[in-house]
């Protein structure tokens, strides 16, 4: 069945909508192909032609610098609207398609065109990638071949960046969900800790729901955040910071401050089991006797290649009924380091306890390093080619339900 002309142009439309490839700057992998293009070809023009409503917009050009043109003058939407797999044109002056075309008998003089379609998977012509040329002239078989073959390049990389969206949608969903039922978990933790009388197994229990909570904090940063399997490591321990305070004893304070970095969701765990030990720990020894003070989370370069965490307290040192080094905290901590391939060092004095964390550079990055799609491929195990490289901002709210 042959579809009407004006449902094939609403699909075209839909189809690179769905791209979002209109009006977008120019991308290094697609100019790569139209300048291979016309040296195959031996042609002065090549171009990526996308044909919207009433315009081709120009996505990639070599040897012009339209931008677009009006679909009046295009010989690439004869051949999106008739689905030509390859359209050539050896003397456009000869032909009648293109005998009166205005772009041919007067300038730029456009003598040959030849364009391959582009086609999405569900078989949407939506452009062209094209040839030009001043004079007459025809393909061989070899040039025609590789005019195909580029054409289809570039629909695997636009199906590819699809795809990639998509994942990203589901993957925020589901860490979305995740944070949910880890809330409900903690929240359940939080209620039996507050049925308790024995102090033990209200601690225990606390320690408990802190841990539960700040992966489910984890997971919120995942689903709200566009930075793949990454987090803003100064925005999570925050959150963090703020769960810990919220069961911490009276006039205790637990404060972040932390150089911003980007981790992965392995280092953020494993940052945060830290944290909730060295907190535990501090919570239940340092501050005696409804004492008041500061539990501090503070994370900087120190160096080329060592990221720090710096947790500490201004409470009364260890003591000598603190855990030991063989306790369940410190093992939890010496474990959750090694994962990451950090190191522990604790030093204690009469003003307080501290810790610090050193962790290879290796491990995360600045925060103002821009992400691109073929990172966020690589890290969801695919591979790409040539991969176009928009940038992906950071998301401000939660996703659509």
């Amino acid at each position: 069945m042959i579809m009407p002309p004006d449902l094939r142009a609403q699909r075209r439309i839909e189809a690179l909508e769905q791209l979002d490839i209109l009006d977008t700057p120019p991308e290094a992998p697609f100019d790569a192909i139209t300048r291979l293009l016309a040296a195959i070809c031996d042609v002065p023009l090549a171009r990526l032609s996308f044909v919207e409503r009433d315009r081709q917009y120009f996505k990639s050009e070599f040897g012009s610098d339209l931008g677009e043109t009006s679909l009046a003058t295009s010989i690439c939407a004869y051949a999106v609207e008739h689905e030509v797999q390859l359209l050539e044109i050896c003397d456009t002056l000869a032909d009648p398609r293109s005998a009166d075309n205005p772009i041919c008998t007067g300038p730029p003089h456009i003598r040959y065109y030849a364009g391959a379609l582009i086609k999405t998977m569900d078989g949407a012509p939506i452009g062209t990638l094209c040839v030009l040329d001043h004079r007459p002239r025809q393909l061989d078989a070899h040039q025609r071949e590789a005019m195909k073959v580029l054409a289809r390049q570039i629909m695997t990389e636009l199906d590819l960046r699809i795809a990639l969206q998509r994942q990203t949608v589901l993957q925020r969903e589901i860490d979305h969900r995740v944070k949910n039922s880890l809330q409900s978990v903690a929240s359940f933790v939080r209620l039996q800790a507050n049925r308790h009388d024995d102090p033990l197994a209200k601690e225990a229990l606390n320690a408990v729901g802190r841990r539960v909570a700040s992966v489910a904090l984890l997971h919120q940063e995942l689903a709200y955040e566009a930075l793949g399997d990454e987090v803003a490591l100064d925005r999570y321990m925050g959150k963090v910071a703020a769960l810990f305070s919220a069961s911490a004893p009276q006039g205790v304070r637990v404060e972040a401050d932390i150089e911003p970095v980007v981790v992965d969701c392995t280092v953020a765990t494993a940052l945060a089991a830290i944290a909730n030990e060295f907190v535990a720990n501090s919570f239940k020894h340092a501050f005696p006797q409804e004492r008041s003070g500061t539990v501090r989370l503070g994370g900087r370069y120190e160096g080329a290649h060592t990221y720090v965490l710096h947790l500490s307290d201004d409470g009364v040192g260890i003591s000598s009924d603190a855990p030991t080094a063989s306790g369940l905290g410190t093992r939890i901590m010496e474990a959750s380091a090694g994962q990451i391939g950090a190191s522990i060092a604790a030093a204690a004095n009469a003003d307080g306890h501290a810790l610090t964390v050193s962790i290879p550079s290796t491990r995360l990055r600045p925060a103002n390093t821009d992400i691109t799609v073929a990172q966020v491929a690589d890290a969801a195990g695919v591979t790409l080619s040539a991969v176009p490289t928009p940038r992906v901002q950071a998301a401000s709210s939660e996703p659509r339900r």
